[in-house]
C-alpha cells in the first residue's frame, strides 16, 4: 500500500558555511544544488525505507523541473507532477552550519497547486495514507488545494498526516487558531519551535489539533502522545552534524514507515529518529 506525499519539490541551493556570516564581506562556504522541498524530500527518504511512495505537485516547464522530477523517479518515487510553461520551478536558498539554517524561499510554480492535481493523484491505485506538507496551506493561492486533501483522503478511508513546516508562517498565520481552520489529519509532526507556536512543545496538549502528535526535539529526542498515552525516546548519538537540512522529513519518513507497518509510538519514533540522524551526518536534504 501506497504513501502520497503531496507539497513542495524544489531545487536546493545549498551553502554550508565555516564560522559566522561575514554580512557585507565573504564568507567561506560550500555550495550544492540538489532537488529539495519538504514535501520531495519525504518522498524520497519514504523510498529509501522501503515503503511505496508517491509524490503530487506543480513544477515549472524548464530544466530545474526536469532535473527534480527525474529525481524523484530515480529514487523509485511515483510522480504526479504537473508541468507549468512560464512559471518557474521552486528555489531554495539555504544557509546552514552544522546547528542551524536559514532559508530564502521562491516557491514558483509550487503555489500553482490545484484540487485537480490532488484528485488526479488520490485517484492512482493502492493508496493507504497521505502525508501533507503544511507549505501548501501557508499560501493563499494554494490551502484550498491542501484542505482539500486532508478532507477527501479521510473521506476515501486513507489516514493523513500533516507536517507543521516551519515556525515562522506558522506564528505569521495565527499559530493553533491557524490549524483550526485545517480539517484533522491523524497525526501532527511538528518540532519543537513549531509545536511552540502551537502552543506547547508537549504533544499531549497539542491533541487538540490530530488525533496523535509528534514533536521533534532533534539531538534530545522525539515525544508523541494520543488518547491512549503518551511516549518519549532519546536522541541518537551521531559521530558529527555535517548540516540538518531534510532531517525533519527524515524522521517523518522513518515514522511513518513504522507506524503503517503496524509498530506502536516508540518503535515508531526510534525508526524516525533513526533516518533523522542518518541525515544530519551528510550534505544535502535526501539519502
Amino acid at each position: 500500500m501506497t504513501v502520497l506525499v503531496i507539497g513542495d519539490v524544489v531545487t536546493d541551493i545549498l551553502t554550508v558555511h565555516e564560522g559566522p556570516l561575514a554580512i557585507g564581506s565573504d564568507t567561506i562556504a560550500a555550495v550544492r544544488i540538489a532537488g529539495g522541498g519538504s514535501a520531495a524530500n519525504t518522498a524520497v527518504w519514504l523510498a529509501a525505507a522501503g515503503c511505496p511512495v508517491a509524490f503530487a505537485g506543480v513544477a515549472g516547464l524548464d530544466e530545474p523541473g526536469d532535473a527534480r522530477v527525474a529525481e524523484l523517479a530515480e529514487a523509485g518515487v511515483t510522480t504526479s507532477v504537473r508541468r507549468v510553461p512560464g512559471v518557474a520551478t521552486g528555489t531554495v536558498v539555504v544557509l546552514t552550519s552544522d546547528a542551524e539554517r536559514t532559508m530564502f524561499t521562491d516557491r514558483g510554480a509550487n503555489r500553482l497547486l490545484e484540487r485537480a492535481d490532488v484528485e488526479r493523484a488520490l485517484a492512482l491505485p493502492g493508496l493507504r495514507h497521505l502525508h501533507l506538507s503544511a507549505y501548501v496551506l501557508f499560501d493563499a493561492d494554494c490551502a484550498p488545494a491542501g484542505r482539500f486533501a486532508l478532507a477527501e483522503a479521510r473521506r476515501r478511508g486513507l489516514t493523513t498526516s500533516l507536517d507543521a513546516a516551519s515556525a515562522a508562517p506558522l506564528r505569521e498565520r495565527g499559530g493553533a487558531g491557524f490549524l483550526a481552520a485545517v480539517p484533522r489529519p491523524n497525526l501532527l509532526f511538528a518540532n519543537r519551535d513549531e509545536a511552540g507556536v502551537l502552543g506547547s512543545d508537549n504533544p499531549a496538549e497539542l491533541l487538540a489539533h490530530a488525533d496523535g502528535v509528534v514533536v521533534k526535539s532533534g539531538a534530545a529526542g522525539a515525544a508523541w502522545a494520543d488518547a491512549d498515552g503518551t511516549a518519549r525516546v532519546p536522541g541518537m548519538r551521531v559521530g558529527g552534524i555535517v548540516d540538518p537540512t531534510g532531517a525533519g522529513d527524515a524522521f517523518a519518513a522513518g515514522f511513518l514507515t513504522a507506524w503503517l507497518a503496524g509498530h506502536g509510538p516508540r518503535a515508531s519514533l526510534e525508526a524516525g529518529n533513526e533516518l533523522g540522524a542518518r541525515a544530519v551526518t551528510k550534505l544535502g536534504a535526501r539519502p
